[in-house]
């Protein structure tokens, strides 16, 4: 929470018609110090020599998991690319403004040598090593494992288990409790090919949570949410490294689980959040969902911010009791159910007027809210509105046509506000 204030952040960009219009998507470098003659502008594009690798998530080559380790710096960041199988490491150090590749995993030595596609969390371990979970295999079946790549000259290792589960999507891990629990989207070929509600009926999308011994790299329960944990995503254990509880966003259910061991050793879960989805007209079903896609804890584990792609708000709620999260603050940036767009809302159980749309220097922000960033003392919100280039097409075809943004927004850490006084966002 006292660690230095952001000047720049780096954010993937990818190009959602790259097929056809043989666009490279690329790393943008953008100015955040307010005190800076290019406040809020992107200073650097850097474009990665391949099409349609759809970049998507990113990590570090050092974390908090190589504390005491001098030898390690943060210098390196990892972009997998979701649909390439390709992985990019990116020097920030020597010139942090402008970063440079400095090393390409290529697909032939992941998904032809290991049988596995669509690499998406890249974690960095106490080891040294990096750790990227993969979702399917080559054919674009389901299939979870992780793979482990060198931390020194980033050469591919192998896979991180001998187990394989139905789905894979995010994990973490908590070495205090010799423990990893991973989560589930859904089948490559299936969510590549965009969302059909035919697919979650037929199995391709997951409901469960898989817990790992961590020490032994092996499957040790599976934990079947069911109905209330349809597509689990981004999962979030405390901060706390001793703390054996944590969150994951269910996303076609629209609600938060907070997963946590019982007496004999066994996880099991408890729904603490539920959005309900609303009943709609002219939308790709009858009921929307608030399709939560990205949840994060601040550094002191006082809140928990979530971002509704298809409603398009982002909330905050005090999690001083983690069984019983207080909403606080809620703002809307976007989404499916503005006052002036096509869907109509035939039944909400929350709000009693559909927000209006959102204009930042005279802009419309097309999209709804996705990845969520915090600040380190907590009181600036990260946010941007692409999803993955199928979904935004299907979903949000103007923000294709008009272009995602990234925005700011102000945190109040005290009275637990997001964006009251003013909202700051920047694009």
């Amino acid at each position: 929470m006292k660690g230095p204030k952001e000047e720049i952040v780096y954010v993937v960009c990818l190009q959602p018609c790259a097929r056809d219009t043989g666009k490279h998507d690329y790393l943008a470098t953008v100015d955040v110090n307010p005190n800076s003659p290019t406040y809020s502008k992107v200073l650097h594009r850097l474009y990665v020599p391949y099409v349609g690798d759809e970049l998507h998530h990113s990590g570090w080559n050092a974390c908090s998991s190589c504390h005491g380790e001098t030898r390690k710096k943060r210098n390196r960041l990892i972009m997998p690319g979701l649909n390439s199988d390709r992985v990019y490491v990116v020097d920030t150090e020597t010139d942090p403004i402008a970063p440079k590749i400095v090393h390409i995993v290529e697909p032939s030595e992941i998904r032809d040598k290991y049988n596995v596609t669509a690499m998406h969390t890249a974690h960095c371990l106490g080891s040294g090593e990096i750790m990227i979970s993969v979702l399917g295999d080559k054919d674009g079946n389901a299939k979870g494992n992780f793979i482990l790549l060198d931390g020194e000259d980033f050469h591919v290792k192998g896979l991180w288990s001998k187990t394989s589960t139905q789905f894979g999507y995010d994990f973490w891990y908590q070495p205090r409790h010799n423990v990893m629990i991973s989560s589930e989207w859904g089948a490559p070929a299936a969510f590549r090919n965009g969302f059909s509600a035919d697919d979650v009926l037929n199995g391709k999308y997951g409901h469960s949570l898989h817990v790992w011994n961590w020490k032994e790299k092996k499957l040790q329960q599976v934990i079947d949410l069911g109905t209330e944990g349809l597509v689990p995503l981004e999962i979030r254990f405390l901060h706390n490294p001793d703390a054996n509880e944590g969150f994951v966003g269910c996303a076609l259910s629209g609600n938060v689980i907070r997963f946590f061991p019982k007496e004999d050793g066994t996880w099991t879960f408890e729904k603490v959040i539920d959005i309900p989805s609303k009943k709609v007209t002219n939308w790709a079903l009858p009921d929307m969902p608030s399709n939560i896609s990205d949840i994060l804890l601040s550094l002191d584990d006082k809140y928990l911010y979530l971002s509704n792609w298809c409603h398009g708000d982002i909330r905050q709620y005090n999690i001083t009791d983690t069984k019983y999260p207080k909403l606080v603050g809620q703002i809307f940036v976007g989404g499916s159910i503005c006052d002036d767009g096509n869907v109509e809302v035939l039944e909400d159980k929350e709000l009693k007027e559909r927000p209006k749309p959102r204009y930042v220097k005279n802009k419309r922000i097309e999209g709804g809210p996705q990845m969520l960033q915090l600040s380190l003392d907590g009181k600036r919100l990260y946010v941007t509105t692409s999803l993955f280039s199928a979904w935004d097409k299907q979903f949000y075809p103007n923000m294709v046509k008009n272009g995602s943004v990234m925005l700011q927004i102000d945190v109040d850490t005290e009275r637990g506000e997001i964006g009251r006084a003013s909202c700051r966002e920047r694009v």
